[in-house]
Protein backbone atom coordinates (compact mmCIF):
# COMPACT_ATOMS: atom_id res chain seq x y z
CA UNK A 1 0.00 0.00 0.00
CA UNK A 2 1.77 3.27 -0.79
CA UNK A 3 2.03 5.60 1.84
CA UNK A 4 2.55 9.67 1.39
CA UNK A 5 6.71 9.57 1.93
CA UNK A 6 8.17 11.26 4.72
CA UNK A 7 10.41 14.88 4.31
CA UNK A 8 13.91 13.70 4.38
CA UNK A 9 14.97 15.02 7.81
CA UNK A 10 12.05 12.53 9.15
CA UNK A 11 13.13 9.93 7.08
CA UNK A 12 16.62 10.06 8.80
CA UNK A 13 15.55 9.74 11.92
CA UNK A 14 15.26 6.88 14.04
CA UNK A 15 11.95 5.67 15.53
CA UNK A 16 13.02 5.85 19.10
CA UNK A 17 11.71 7.82 22.57
CA UNK A 18 14.72 9.29 24.37
CA UNK A 19 14.11 7.28 27.66
CA UNK A 20 12.38 3.81 27.97
CA UNK A 21 9.44 4.35 30.63
CA UNK A 22 9.35 1.45 33.41
CA UNK A 23 5.96 0.67 32.02
CA UNK A 24 7.69 -0.78 28.76
CA UNK A 25 9.92 -2.45 30.82
CA UNK A 26 6.92 -3.92 32.96
CA UNK A 27 4.95 -5.29 29.95
CA UNK A 28 8.17 -6.48 28.69
CA UNK A 29 9.38 -8.58 31.39
CA UNK A 30 6.15 -9.23 32.85
CA UNK A 31 6.70 -7.58 36.08
CA UNK A 32 5.60 -5.30 38.54
CA UNK A 33 7.74 -2.87 40.40
CA UNK A 34 7.60 -2.35 43.65
CA UNK A 35 9.92 0.31 44.20
CA UNK A 36 9.70 2.49 41.03
CA UNK A 37 13.10 4.48 41.85
CA UNK A 38 14.46 5.67 37.92
CA UNK A 39 12.75 8.68 36.42
CA UNK A 40 13.54 11.12 39.10
CA UNK A 41 9.96 11.37 39.83
CA UNK A 42 8.78 12.77 43.72
CA UNK A 43 7.35 9.96 44.77
CA UNK A 44 6.29 12.34 47.83
CA UNK A 45 3.55 13.42 45.79
CA UNK A 46 1.99 16.94 45.07
CA UNK A 47 0.74 18.55 48.52
CA UNK A 48 -3.28 18.18 49.56
CA UNK A 49 -3.51 21.50 48.39
CA UNK A 50 -2.71 20.48 44.52
CA UNK A 51 -4.46 17.58 44.93
CA UNK A 52 -7.66 19.72 45.57
CA UNK A 53 -7.11 22.38 43.01
CA UNK A 54 -7.20 19.32 40.60
CA UNK A 55 -10.25 17.90 42.06
CA UNK A 56 -12.23 21.15 41.87
CA UNK A 57 -10.62 22.03 38.20
CA UNK A 58 -11.82 18.68 36.88
CA UNK A 59 -15.28 19.68 35.92
CA UNK A 60 -14.34 22.31 34.30
CA UNK A 61 -12.25 20.31 31.83
CA UNK A 62 -14.86 20.01 28.94
CA UNK A 63 -13.37 23.59 28.45
CA UNK A 64 -10.44 24.40 26.34
CA UNK A 65 -7.57 25.99 28.64
CA UNK A 66 -6.50 29.66 28.87
CA UNK A 67 -3.82 29.65 25.88
CA UNK A 68 -1.80 32.79 27.57
CA UNK A 69 -1.55 30.83 30.43
CA UNK A 70 -2.86 34.31 32.18
CA UNK A 71 -3.04 33.13 36.04
CA UNK A 72 0.40 30.87 36.31
CA UNK A 73 2.09 33.18 34.76
CA UNK A 74 1.33 36.50 36.89
CA UNK A 75 2.29 34.12 39.73
CA UNK A 76 5.44 33.15 38.53
CA UNK A 77 6.22 36.76 37.71
CA UNK A 78 5.66 37.22 41.42
CA UNK A 79 7.60 34.57 42.79
CA UNK A 80 10.71 35.11 40.78
CA UNK A 81 10.48 38.93 40.25
CA UNK A 82 10.13 39.19 36.98
CA UNK A 83 7.54 40.59 34.37
CA UNK A 84 4.84 38.63 32.69
CA UNK A 85 5.78 38.89 29.99
CA UNK A 86 9.61 37.50 30.81
CA UNK A 87 7.93 34.04 31.47
CA UNK A 88 6.66 31.50 29.14
CA UNK A 89 4.93 28.37 30.08
CA UNK A 90 5.07 25.00 28.47
CA UNK A 91 4.72 21.25 28.73
CA UNK A 92 7.15 20.38 30.88
CA UNK A 93 11.10 21.62 30.36
CA UNK A 94 10.83 18.87 27.34
CA UNK A 95 8.69 20.98 25.13
CA UNK A 96 10.96 24.36 26.04
CA UNK A 97 13.96 22.44 24.75
CA UNK A 98 12.13 21.47 21.56
CA UNK A 99 10.75 24.64 20.93
CA UNK A 100 13.93 26.35 21.58
CA UNK A 101 15.63 24.36 19.13
CA UNK A 102 12.69 25.41 16.76
CA UNK A 103 13.38 29.10 17.23
CA UNK A 104 17.10 29.36 17.80
CA UNK A 105 18.74 27.20 15.33
CA UNK A 106 18.03 26.10 11.92
CA UNK A 107 19.10 23.21 10.37
CA UNK A 108 22.49 22.76 9.79
CA UNK A 109 22.98 25.05 12.66
CA UNK A 110 26.04 23.62 15.68
CA UNK A 111 24.37 23.36 18.92
CA UNK A 112 26.47 22.34 21.67
CA UNK A 113 25.80 19.85 24.87
CA UNK A 114 28.15 17.41 26.90
CA UNK A 115 28.54 14.07 26.25
CA UNK A 116 25.16 12.04 28.46
CA UNK A 117 23.80 15.04 28.70
CA UNK A 118 19.98 14.98 28.92
CA UNK A 119 19.19 12.69 26.05
CA UNK A 120 15.63 14.75 25.23
CA UNK A 121 17.95 18.00 24.41
CA UNK A 122 19.82 15.77 21.70
CA UNK A 123 16.38 14.16 20.76
CA UNK A 124 14.90 17.57 19.64
CA UNK A 125 18.17 19.34 18.09
CA UNK A 126 18.07 15.73 15.83
CA UNK A 127 14.62 16.05 15.08
CA UNK A 128 14.82 19.37 13.73
CA UNK A 129 18.14 19.35 12.00
CA UNK A 130 20.57 20.74 13.84
CA UNK A 131 24.18 19.49 14.58
CA UNK A 132 25.09 18.14 17.87
CA UNK A 133 28.34 18.45 18.85
CA UNK A 134 29.37 17.09 22.22
CA UNK A 135 32.17 17.43 25.05
CA UNK A 136 33.30 14.90 27.37
CA UNK A 137 32.55 15.19 31.12
CA UNK A 138 35.35 15.78 33.66
CA UNK A 139 35.23 14.85 36.81
CA UNK A 140 31.36 13.75 36.91
CA UNK A 141 31.12 17.35 35.77
CA UNK A 142 29.44 19.25 32.71
CA UNK A 143 32.96 21.12 31.82
CA UNK A 144 32.56 24.14 31.53
CA UNK A 145 35.75 24.96 29.94
CA UNK A 146 35.62 22.54 27.13
CA UNK A 147 31.76 23.66 26.75
CA UNK A 148 32.93 27.11 25.87
CA UNK A 149 35.63 26.17 23.78
CA UNK A 150 33.58 24.08 21.84
CA UNK A 151 30.95 27.12 21.56
CA UNK A 152 33.84 29.37 20.63
CA UNK A 153 35.39 26.92 17.72
CA UNK A 154 31.87 25.54 16.41
CA UNK A 155 30.08 29.17 16.48
CA UNK A 156 27.51 27.49 18.50
CA UNK A 157 24.26 28.94 18.40
CA UNK A 158 22.77 27.32 21.50
CA UNK A 159 24.58 25.54 24.60
CA UNK A 160 22.91 23.18 27.24
CA UNK A 161 23.87 23.22 30.38
CA UNK A 162 22.04 21.42 33.12
CA UNK A 163 22.69 22.84 36.83
CA UNK A 164 22.10 20.79 38.74
CA UNK A 165 23.23 17.58 36.73
CA UNK A 166 21.09 14.91 34.99
CA UNK A 167 22.15 12.03 35.17
CA UNK A 168 25.51 12.67 37.59
CA UNK A 169 23.78 14.68 39.94
CA UNK A 170 26.75 17.31 40.20
CA UNK A 171 26.76 21.20 40.31
CA UNK A 172 28.17 24.07 39.91
CA UNK A 173 28.19 27.36 41.91
CA UNK A 174 26.57 30.00 40.86
CA UNK A 175 29.67 31.96 40.74
CA UNK A 176 30.95 29.44 38.06
CA UNK A 177 27.71 29.63 36.22
CA UNK A 178 27.33 33.61 35.50
CA UNK A 179 30.78 33.27 34.59
CA UNK A 180 30.34 30.76 32.36
CA UNK A 181 27.18 33.04 30.75
CA UNK A 182 28.88 35.77 30.81
CA UNK A 183 31.85 34.57 28.57
CA UNK A 184 29.46 32.92 25.59
CA UNK A 185 29.57 35.19 22.55
CA UNK A 186 26.09 37.55 22.35
CA UNK A 187 25.24 35.35 19.63
CA UNK A 188 25.03 31.60 21.28
CA UNK A 189 21.88 31.61 23.60
CA UNK A 190 22.49 29.49 26.41
CA UNK A 191 19.76 27.02 27.74
CA UNK A 192 20.31 26.38 31.45
CA UNK A 193 18.30 23.73 32.72
CA UNK A 194 17.62 24.19 36.38
CA UNK A 195 14.74 21.19 36.47
CA UNK A 196 16.26 20.01 40.04
CA UNK A 197 17.20 24.01 41.47
CA UNK A 198 14.90 23.51 44.32
CA UNK A 199 17.36 20.83 46.05
CA UNK A 200 20.29 22.31 45.21
CA UNK A 201 22.18 23.88 48.38
CA UNK A 202 22.23 28.08 48.85
CA UNK A 203 24.66 29.65 46.12
CA UNK A 204 23.82 27.25 43.24
CA UNK A 205 21.50 28.89 41.62
CA UNK A 206 23.14 32.51 40.32
CA UNK A 207 20.30 35.51 40.72
CA UNK A 208 17.81 36.12 37.34
CA UNK A 209 18.63 38.14 35.51
CA UNK A 210 16.07 39.04 32.77
CA UNK A 211 18.80 42.19 31.34
CA UNK A 212 20.66 39.12 30.08
CA UNK A 213 19.24 38.37 26.57
CA UNK A 214 21.05 35.30 25.70
CA UNK A 215 20.11 33.53 28.94
CA UNK A 216 16.74 31.39 28.66
CA UNK A 217 16.41 29.38 32.38
CA UNK A 218 14.46 26.41 32.38
CA UNK A 219 12.23 25.18 35.56
CA UNK A 220 10.00 22.84 35.87
CA UNK A 221 6.90 21.63 38.35
CA UNK A 222 7.67 17.94 37.18
CA UNK A 223 10.38 17.56 39.84
CA UNK A 224 9.78 19.30 43.33
CA UNK A 225 6.86 19.88 43.14
CA UNK A 226 5.66 16.43 42.34
CA UNK A 227 3.52 16.94 39.21
CA UNK A 228 5.44 14.86 36.42
CA UNK A 229 2.58 13.11 35.16
CA UNK A 230 1.08 16.83 34.27
CA UNK A 231 3.97 18.28 32.18
CA UNK A 232 4.04 22.01 33.35
CA UNK A 233 7.38 24.11 32.75
CA UNK A 234 8.37 27.21 32.30
CA UNK A 235 10.83 29.68 30.58
CA UNK A 236 12.22 32.85 32.36
CA UNK A 237 14.47 35.29 29.89
CA UNK A 238 14.17 38.67 28.38
CA UNK A 239 10.94 40.06 27.29
CA UNK A 240 11.30 39.68 23.57
CA UNK A 241 12.79 36.13 24.00
CA UNK A 242 9.82 35.19 25.32
CA UNK A 243 7.81 36.47 23.25
CA UNK A 244 9.31 34.39 20.42
CA UNK A 245 7.97 31.43 21.58
CA UNK A 246 4.31 32.51 21.12
CA UNK A 247 5.50 31.67 17.26
CA UNK A 248 5.85 27.88 17.73
CA UNK A 249 4.36 26.88 21.00
CA UNK A 250 1.34 25.30 21.31
CA UNK A 251 -1.06 27.40 22.39
CA UNK A 252 -4.04 24.88 24.18
CA UNK A 253 -0.71 22.29 25.23
CA UNK A 254 -0.87 23.26 28.92
CA UNK A 255 -4.16 21.42 30.19
CA UNK A 256 -6.46 23.24 32.53
CA UNK A 257 -5.85 21.01 35.03
CA UNK A 258 -2.59 21.22 34.65
CA UNK A 259 -2.28 25.35 35.17
CA UNK A 260 -4.90 25.06 38.25
CA UNK A 261 -2.46 21.93 39.88
CA UNK A 262 1.05 24.70 39.19
CA UNK A 263 -1.09 27.52 40.72
CA UNK A 264 -1.83 25.88 43.81
CA UNK A 265 1.90 24.17 43.92
CA UNK A 266 3.26 27.45 43.73
CA UNK A 267 1.28 28.42 46.29
CA UNK A 268 2.23 25.82 49.15
CA UNK A 269 5.67 26.83 49.44
CA UNK A 270 5.59 25.23 52.87
CA UNK A 271 4.98 21.33 51.19
CA UNK A 272 7.60 22.07 48.94
CA UNK A 273 10.22 23.09 52.07
CA UNK A 274 9.12 20.04 54.03
CA UNK A 275 9.06 17.84 50.26
CA UNK A 276 13.15 18.80 50.11
CA UNK A 277 13.55 17.83 53.69
CA UNK A 278 12.29 14.13 52.83
CA UNK A 279 14.23 14.29 49.71
CA UNK A 280 17.42 15.26 51.56
CA UNK A 281 16.75 12.61 54.45
CA UNK A 282 15.88 10.01 51.42
CA UNK A 283 19.28 10.85 49.52
CA UNK A 284 21.49 10.17 52.55
CA UNK A 285 20.04 6.47 52.91
CA UNK A 286 20.42 5.74 49.64
CA UNK A 287 24.32 6.97 49.94
CA UNK A 288 24.32 5.14 53.27
CA UNK A 289 23.39 1.94 51.63
CA UNK A 290 25.54 2.60 48.80
CA UNK A 291 28.50 2.61 51.01
CA UNK A 292 27.22 -0.39 53.48
CA UNK A 293 27.43 -2.59 49.72
CA UNK A 294 30.87 -1.12 49.28
CA UNK A 295 29.72 1.29 46.46
CA UNK A 296 30.47 4.73 46.15
CA UNK A 297 27.58 7.82 46.03
CA UNK A 298 28.49 10.95 44.44
CA UNK A 299 27.44 14.19 46.19
CA UNK A 300 24.16 14.97 44.45
CA UNK A 301 22.17 18.38 44.42
CA UNK A 302 19.00 16.55 42.86
CA UNK A 303 16.35 14.47 44.21
CA UNK A 304 18.56 11.15 42.95
CA UNK A 305 21.76 9.66 43.96
CA UNK A 306 24.00 8.53 41.23
CA UNK A 307 26.39 5.71 42.00
CA UNK A 308 29.77 4.66 41.26
CA UNK A 309 29.49 0.88 41.11
CA UNK A 310 33.70 0.60 41.11
CA UNK A 311 33.86 -1.25 37.68
CA UNK A 312 32.35 -0.67 33.80
CA UNK A 313 29.56 0.12 31.99
CA UNK A 314 28.48 -3.82 31.61
CA UNK A 315 28.81 -4.23 35.51
CA UNK A 316 26.36 -0.96 36.45
CA UNK A 317 24.11 -3.07 33.48
CA UNK A 318 23.95 -6.23 35.20
CA UNK A 319 23.27 -4.65 38.84
CA UNK A 320 20.17 -2.64 36.83
CA UNK A 321 18.66 -5.61 35.17
CA UNK A 322 19.09 -7.81 38.80
CA UNK A 323 17.04 -5.39 40.40
CA UNK A 324 14.75 -4.96 38.00
CA UNK A 325 14.08 -8.72 38.26
CA UNK A 326 13.73 -7.85 42.07
CA UNK A 327 10.89 -5.47 41.25
CA UNK A 328 13.50 -2.37 41.58
CA UNK A 329 13.28 0.07 38.86
CA UNK A 330 16.59 2.56 38.09
CA UNK A 331 18.23 4.09 35.41
CA UNK A 332 21.81 4.62 34.72
CA UNK A 333 23.85 7.02 32.35
CA UNK A 334 24.99 5.19 29.25
CA UNK A 335 27.91 6.53 27.45
CA UNK A 336 31.52 5.57 28.26
CA UNK A 337 33.32 7.02 31.63
CA UNK A 338 29.88 8.03 33.15
CA UNK A 339 28.40 4.49 32.61
CA UNK A 340 30.43 2.93 35.51
CA UNK A 341 27.48 4.34 37.44
CA UNK A 342 23.65 3.72 38.65
CA UNK A 343 21.41 6.25 39.74
CA UNK A 344 18.56 5.57 42.48
CA UNK A 345 15.70 8.72 43.17
CA UNK A 346 15.07 9.39 46.17
CA UNK A 347 12.10 7.68 46.70
CA UNK A 348 9.58 6.99 50.38
CA UNK A 349 10.56 4.62 52.84
CA UNK A 350 8.58 1.66 51.38
CA UNK A 351 10.18 1.97 48.31
CA UNK A 352 13.63 2.20 49.56
CA UNK A 353 13.00 -0.60 52.12
CA UNK A 354 12.24 -2.64 49.13
CA UNK A 355 16.25 -1.33 47.60
CA UNK A 356 17.70 -2.18 50.81
CA UNK A 357 16.74 -5.56 50.37
CA UNK A 358 17.83 -6.17 47.28
CA UNK A 359 20.70 -4.49 46.21
CA UNK A 360 23.17 -6.96 48.72
CA UNK A 361 21.28 -9.80 46.79
CA UNK A 362 22.08 -8.47 43.77
CA UNK A 363 26.15 -7.45 43.75
CA UNK A 364 26.15 -11.11 45.47
CA UNK A 365 25.34 -12.52 42.36
CA UNK A 366 26.69 -9.92 39.83
CA UNK A 367 30.59 -10.96 39.08
CA UNK A 368 32.42 -7.24 38.46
Amino acid sequence: MPLPALTPLAASLPETVPFIGPETVERTRGIRFRARLGANESSFGPSPAVIAAIAAAAPESWKYCDPEVFDLRQSLARHHGVGPDEVSVGEGIDGLLGHCIRLFAAPGDVVVSSIGAYPTFNYHVAGFGARLHAVPYHDDREDLDALLAAVRETNAKIVYLANPDNPMGTWWDADAVTAFANALPETTLLLLDEAYGEFAPPGTMPPIDTGQGNVLRLRTFSKAYGLAGLRCGYAIGAAPMIDAFNRVRNHFGVASIAQAAALAALADQDYLASVVTMTAAARERIETMARANGLIPLPSATNFVTIDCGADGPFAQRILDALAGLGVFIRKPMVPRLDRCIRITAGTDAMLDVLEAALPEVLALAPR
